[in-house]
């Protein structure tokens, strides 16, 4: 028992004995630098020592530029980069769903991929036949107003609407004998009109190109986008004088006629008139002759 009660006594003094450490000049044996130490004073010096040398360390690496160099660290120009590139991927998506959704409109055009029933402006096919006598024609408080309303516009903007209906003309793109006309149980949405090769085709209105490209069916083709929301196409042309995008005018030549792609027998014109994503005669509103 008292061998084991001397044994932490020992180990206590040897921890708090205090030992000197002097500093000796080696030549002349003066003294320049004396410290009073224990063990213990020594342990915990080196161990403070050992934590503030970690800690700085880790917030030299971890705050400061200086962990780019080290292996396993992005660094920051990297990251900036992967943060742009995912921005402009994300508009690049967007994009890319929008023309694919312009160019499935245009290929429905160039296709004529439509049903009778979707363009009926004309009312031929009518759903539901009313009588008039179920019908309450008494116009409401509601009606009456909007139509006064209506009145007063249209009798203080006479020539604004006027001129803007009036001067927008249809000119023919070409003339010549129709070869084949507009028939939609046939699903031709155009007219056919038989001309000479080499023969300049013209606009039929003010707009832009929206479409000028080769394809393998109709040959060259052009469309062109007009006010009041109509759409022109000229298919089976032998060459092309305008690009997607040029502004052109009623009467410009933008074309010339040919016999191109797989579905044409013959030097003609292959006219679409579409209004409001409808196709419409052209002979309603144009002479070919």
């Amino acid at each position: 028992m008292k061998e084991k009660k001397k044994k932490p006594k020992k180990i206590k003094r040897k921890l708090l004995d205090r030992y000197k450490l002097v500093i000796l000049n080696e030549n002349t044996f003066e003294e320049r630098l004396s410290l009073n130490l224990t063990r213990l004073n020594v342990f915990v010096l080196i161990s403070v020592s050992a934590i503030f040398l970690v800690a700085a360390t880790y917030a030299l690496i971890a705050f400061t530029p200086l962990r780019e160099y080290i292996p396993g660290y992005s660094s920051t120009a990297l990251k900036r980069k992967a943060t742009e590139l995912n921005y402009k991927t994300d508009s690049l998506q967007k994009a890319i769903s929008v023309n694919e959704l312009y160019y499935a409109s245009i290929k429905k055009v160039l296709k004529g991929d439509l049903s009778p029933e979707n363009f009926d402006k004309d009312s031929i096919i009518q759903a539901v036949q009313l009588e008039a006598s179920e019908v309450d024609l008494n116009p409401s408080s509601a009606d009456s107003l909007l139509r006064e309303k209506v009145d007063k516009e249209d009798k203080y903007n006479l020539f604004e609407s006027a001129t803007s209906a009036t001067n927008f003309i249809l000119f023919p793109p070409a003339s010549g004998t129709i070869s084949a006309s507009y028939n939609v149980k046939e699903k031709h949405y155009a007219v056919d009109v038989v001309v000479a090769k080499d023969t300049p085709i013209k606009a039929t209105a003010d707009g832009i190109v929206i479409f000028a490209e080769w394809t393998a069916s109709t040959g060259y083709v052009a469309i062109i986008e007009h006010s009041y929301g109509l759409i022109s196409v000229y298919k089976h042309n032998a060459s092309l004088t305008k690009a997607q995008g040029d502004l052109v005018k009623a009467g410009e030549v933008i074309a010339t006629a040919g016999n191109t792609g797989e579905l044409s027998t013959g030097p003609h014109l292959h006219f679409e008139l579409w209004n409001d994503g409808y196709p419409i005669n052209p002979t309603n509103f144009i002479d070919f002759k």
